[in-house]
């Protein structure tokens, strides 16, 4: 029988709920159990497909094309398990079942209630991982928002149904919350924390282990404190003071001996004994990389650095095979828009790049500026990263300037254009729906050798993550080819373009899917490691000819 951990988080939201749950993860899996983590949101979208980044921040997306919360890549990244759309639940997607089995008489003769039909639902889906696999040992389940919310009542209520119905040892509750500094008092408040664990109380769920977030250590006595009026022992009280990368908070936990406290409480007999060197080796490196490399990200949501998480997070990844700390540089695409942006600007916006990433998006916002800033990159030979619409902008750059179509451009932002060199898929042509409807999840690309693309991956085949309706025109690819442009990478049948790079160029490659998706800590995404070691040739070819200028080499 699998065991189950509840996530909660008190007091104020976006206190690293999914860091702490995908951290317990870390653990749990590094002592030889099988762990598996879930994200439930109290909002009442299906699935965050639709919202802005704005509004959710990256839209992540797994092998089985369910669209989901970010909080899923952290831990993906964790824990190197794969996950599935039985991962993520929306308060949208409990009702557009119980509505839809409603309509088909399944509760017929009966009045749909919150309690049971909802919190039944929650609970059926709570152990639906489990069920489906008998092997797993524990269930992590986050539950989004914050106790107190409205909106969160009927997740709550079902873990209070759910550890009643459980034995006792099969279910803990670790609830995150915050311990402010007052500077003025020159303290810690510990108040908030004791309202959240009271708030939570009322429910009808005591917290069996609780994570105090503070920008500073919160210190024995306000641990004493905090375990006396919360109902803890000391030892249960964890400190989650700040750290300098999330990839520090499972070492942090484990000097406190959650994952070992965590076992006894649910009464598990790990196999192993948690093995943390490699991800200590692996952080000291994150923190302290001998060398440093700057990358501009050209972007249209760069006010919110979470739009981009899975992008900023791969690029750690990468520094890390190649010993070295990447530096994001955020441009707003809407910086560099209008055709007349000269290279005098570019220059002074790109200096000290060492390479140039254009993300995925959606809309004609922006996209100038990308273009725009691709042209740059493949003129004056910085290495470039396109991913998705990185690859149309791409597209429409090389079919203007190397192919001579003045006027190409995508069938989303020009519908006129008389060189639509991107175009919607056919499948896509007629479809009214928008959530869900996209070339969504792992996709073939077959890769041809002797290219660039095949250098980075090292293989034959690959599956990526996709999410976009749009694809490169056929009817363009060979007047592209003769331009110089190298289709590296199609779908099995050759039918949809999957990678383009320029040979001619040092490290010019755009794909149509999103590499980021699949990086993993302990396994830097090929192209990642490939663009961060090619912005590392540059930069030392770059510093040898400005020294070579000075007279110094």
């Amino acid at each position: 029988m699998a065991k189950y951990v509840f996530v909660t988080g008190g007091v104020v939201s976006a206190l690293g709920k999914g860091i702490a749950a995908a951290s317990l993860g870390n653990l749990l899996t590094g002592r030889g159990l099988k762990v598996v983590l879930q994200k439930f949101d109290p909002y009442l979208n299906v699935d965050p497909g639709t919202m802005s980044p704005y509004q959710h921040g990256e839209v992540y997306v797994l092998d089985d094309g369910a669209e989901c919360d970010l909080d899923l890549g952290h831990y993906e990244r964790f824990t190197d398990v794969s996950l599935t759309q039985d991962n993520n639940l929306t308060a949208g997607k409990v009702y557009e079942t119980i509505l839809y089995n409603e309509r088909k008489g399944k509760y017929l003769g009966r009045t749909v209630q919150t309690i049971p039909h909802v919190t039944d639902e929650i609970k059926r889906r709570i152990q639906l991982p489990a069920e489906k696999d008998r092997d797993l040992d524990v269930v992590i389940t986050e539950i989004g928002g914050t106790v107190g919310d409205i909106e969160s009542l009927p997740f709550l209520e079902a873990i209070r149904q759910l550890r009643l119905e459980l034995p006792p040892e099969d279910t803990c509750s670790v609830h995150l919350t915050l311990v402010p500094y007052i500077s003025t008092a020159g303290e810690i408040k510990t108040k908030p924390t004791q309202h959240s664990v009271a708030e939570l109380r009322s429910i009808g769920i005591q917290a069996d282990f609780l994570i105090c977030r503070a920008n500073q250590p919160i210190g024995d006595d306000a641990r004493r404190k905090i375990a006396l009026f919360c109902n803890l022992p000391p030892e249960f009280v964890f400190d989650g003071q700040d750290v300098d990368s999330i990839y520090q908070v499972p070492l942090n936990y484990h000097q406190q001996h959650m994952d070992e406290l965590v076992c006894k409480r649910l009464d598990l007999d790990p196999p192993e004994e948690a093995e943390l060197a490699d991800w200590e080796r692996m952080t000291r490196i994150i923190l302290d990389p001998p060398d440093r490399v700057r990358i501009a990200i050209v972007g249209k949501y760069t006010e919110l650095k979470d739009a981009y998480k899975s992008i900023s997070e791969s690029f750690v990844h990468a520094g890390i095979p190649n010993l070295v700390g990447v530096d994001l540089k955020w441009v707003d695409s809407e910086s560099l828009e209008g055709r007349e942006v000269g290279d005098r600007k570019l220059a002074e916006v790109f200096e000290g790049c060492h390479g140039v990433l254009v993300p995925g998006g959606f809309g004609d916002r922006g996209i100038q500026g990308k273009v725009n800033a691709i042209r740059y990159a493949r003129e004056k030979r910085i290495p470039f990263l396109g991913l998705c619409l990185g690859l149309h902008c791409a597209m429409i750059d090389m079919a203007r300037d190397l192919a001579g179509l003045e006027m190409a451009n995508s069938a989303e932002f020009d519908p006129a254009s008389p060189h639509k060199v991107i175009h919607l898929m056919e499948d896509q042509q007629y479809i009214e729906m928008m959530g869900g409807t996209m070339r969504l999840g792992a996709w073939p690309c077959v890769i041809k050798p002797d290219t660039l693309a095949h250098r980075c991956y090292g293989i034959d085949e690959v599956r990526e993550r996709h999410r976009h309706r749009y694809e490169v025109n056929n009817a363009y690819r060979e007047r592209l080819e003769a331009a110089g442009v190298v289709f590296s990478g199609t779908s099995p049948d050759g039918s949809l373009v999957e990678i383009l790079e320029l040979p001619s160029h040092p490290f010019f490659l755009a794909v149509q899917f999103h590499p980021e998706l699949k990086s993993r800590p302990r396994r830097p995404h090929p192209l990642f490691r490939g663009f961060v070691r090619a912005a590392v040739d540059h930069r030392e070819g770059s510093c040898g000819e400005a020294a070579e200028a000075r007279g110094d080499a």
